[in-house]
C-alpha cells in the first residue's frame, strides 16, 4: 500500500487536461469525458499519471471522476459486471504508472510512496448537463437517490486498494453530507471531501462553505482527512478558506485546495478567458499560509503546472517541518 511522508501533499492536475497531450479523440463535453479512456485507451490513462508523478505529484487522483456502473453501461455497451471492474482497472492504471515511475526514479513502489486517491465526483456528472456546477439537481434528488448512485462506485475503488477517496467537486451540502455517512460503510477507508463554489463564500448551490465544510467535517472526523474545494477559481480559494479554522486552534480542519485555472467553460465554445488567468503557482505561498496541506491543480492545469505548484512548495516548507504525515493509511 502507497503511503506518504511529507507533510505538504502535491496532487496532481486536471486529468482530462492533460490527457489530451496522448490522445486525438474528442474528451471535453462527450458524455464520460476521460472516463471512457480506461477501456478505450489504457496505456493513455497510464502515461497521463506518468505525466504528474514526472512533474513531482505524490497523490494521483483515478481516472473516476466520470465513471459509474450506469454510464458505462450505456455509453461503453458493457454489463454490470464488467462496468464495476473497469473503475476498478483505474486503480490498476495508477498503481502501474507507480510502478514504472518508481523504476524510472531508481526506487520501488513501496519506496517511493505515491498515494492513490480513489475519484469519486458528485451525482451531477450523469446528468450530462453541467449540474455539478450548480447542484441544482439536489432539490429533486434526494440524499437516497445519491446514495444508491455513488455506492457501487466507492465500494469498486475500495475494493480495488485505493488509498484513499476523492469526494471532489460536490455542490451541495445535502449530496456532501449523504457521502460523509456514506463513508461509514467502509469504515477503515480515508477520504477528503472537496467542494466546487461559485464565489469567495458560497457552494455552487449557494449554501455557506464554511458552514457546510465544519458541518460534514463533524459528521465523519475521524475517516474524513481533508476538507476544501477544487475547480474553482483561484482567486475565490482564500476568502473560501480564511477563517473556517478560527475557533478550531487545537484541532483544526485539514484543507485541501486544487483549484482550476480561472478559465471558464461554455458548453458552446469551450474553455474561454484564458488571458485573463493569474498563474495558478503565484496564489500557492498565500495557500500554505491559511494551513493548506493538500494541494494541486483541477481542470486546465498541466503536469507543467504541477511542476511550479512543486517547486513553490519546497521552497516554502521550512527545513524543520515535521515529516510525518498526519494520517496514515
Amino acid at each position: 500500500m502507497c503511503a506518504l511522508e511529507s507533510q505538504i501533499h502535491v496532487l496532481d492536475g486536471g486529468f482530462s487536461t492533460q490527457l489530451h497531450k496522448h490522445v486525438s479523440e474528442p474528451i471535453d463535453g462527450t458524455p464520460l469525458w476521460s472516463a471512457s479512456f480506461l477501456h478505450t485507451n489504457p496505456n493513455a490513462v497510464i502515461n497521463t499519471h506518468l505525466d504528474f508523478l514526472r512533474a513531482g505529484a505524490d497523490v494521483l487522483k483515478t481516472n473516476t471522476y466520470q465513471a459509474s456502473v450506469g454510464g458505462f453501461i450505456k455509453y461503453l455497451g458493457l454489463n454490470r459486471e464488467e462496468s464495476y471492474q473497469l473503475i476498478k482497472t483505474a486503480i490498476n492504471l495508477a498503481r502501474s504508472a507507480c510502478s514504472f515511475h518508481a523504476t524510472e526514479v531508481g526506487s520501488s513502489a513501496d519506496t517511493h510512496k505515491v498515494l492513490i486517491a480513489g475519484a469519486v465526483g458528485p451525482y451531477g456528472t450523469s446528468l450530462h448537463d453541467c449540474s455539478e456546477y450548480t447542484g441544482n439537481y439536489v432539490e429533486h434528488v434526494s440524499p437516497k437517490e445519491m446514495v444508491d448512485w455513488h455506492r457501487p462506485r466507492i465500494r469498486a475503488l475500495v475494493e480495488a486498494g485505493a488509498d484513499i477517496l476523492a469526494f471532489e467537486t460536490i455542490p451541495a451540502q445535502s449530496e456532501a453530507e449523504a457521502l460523509a455517512e456514506l463513508l461509514k460503510e467502509f469504515p477503515e477507508q480515508k477520504a477528503w471531501l472537496s467542494f466546487s463554489c461559485k464565489d469567495e463564500v458560497h457552494t455552487s448551490h449557494g449554501e455557506n462553505f464554511q458552514h457546510v465544510a465544519r458541518r460534514c467535517w463533524e459528521i465523519n472526523p475521524s475517516q474524513l482527512v481533508a476538507v476544501g474545494v477544487n475547480c474553482v477559481s483561484p482567486k475565490y480559494v482564500s476568502s473560501l478558506l480564511m477563517g473556517i479554522n478560527k475557533d478550531r486552534q487545537h484541532s483544526p480542519i485539514p484543507l485541501i485546495v486544487y483549484p482550476n485555472s480561472g478559465e471558464s467553460y461554455d458548453q458552446e465554445k469551450g474553455w474561454t478567458d484564458s488571458d485573463k488567468c493569474c498563474p495558478i503557482e503565484n496564489y500557492v505561498e498565500e495557500w500554505l499560509n491559511l494551513g493548506v496541506t493538500y494541494i494541486g491543480g483541477c481542470c486546465r492545469i498541466y503536469a507543467a503546472d504541477i511542476v511550479r505548484i512543486k517547486e513553490k512548495v519546497n521552497k516554502w516548507r521550512p527545513e524543520t517541518k515535521s515529516t510525518e504525515s498526519n494520517w496514515s493509511v
